[in-house]
């Protein structure tokens, strides 16, 4: 014959404390794994970045290669200042629009305020005023 294992019973209070020591091992084993997985991710966005950045310069380079192509290929009927000229204005009159253009994006964003928001957070406010008044009587 098999003998029962004699069962304890525990307080509620022993009960909760056990379950605030779990609950608090789980949060600080979760936190800690988010750590590394950030960490991670920290390091293959910092990678992903350097390289953008290192396409950004070869992307300028070539650039600088075609106009010199458009220069090459321009003296081939003008003369070779003359190329250089209609080639170097053509640079900056696409610099001037874009200028212009960004000009144009930045003073449509300005103020730099999230009115919508505030706007929203102002009715929040006002709603919550009002319930608690309402509770109140």
């Amino acid at each position: 014959m098999t003998s029962i294992p004699e069962q304890r019973t525990a307080s509620t209070a022993d009960l909760v404390n056990q379950a605030a020591g779990q609950v608090s091992t789980l949060v600080r084993d979760e936190l800690a794994l988010a750590k590394l997985e950030l960490a991670e991710k920290g390091k293959r966005a910092g990678l992903g970045g350097g390289l953008f950045g290192g396409a950004a310069v070869l992307g300028l380079y070539g650039l600088g290669l075609l106009l010199a192509v458009a220069v090459a290929a321009l003296d081939l009927v003008w003369p070779l200042w003359l190329a250089a000229l209609v080639v170097m204005v053509v640079v900056f009159a696409a610099a001037g629009i874009a200028a212009l253009m960004g000009r144009r994006k930045l003073k449509a964003a300005a103020p730099p305020v999230p009115a919508e928001t505030i706007a929203n957070v102002g009715a929040d406010v006002r709603t919550v005023k009002t319930s608690v008044r309402e509770g109140r009587s």
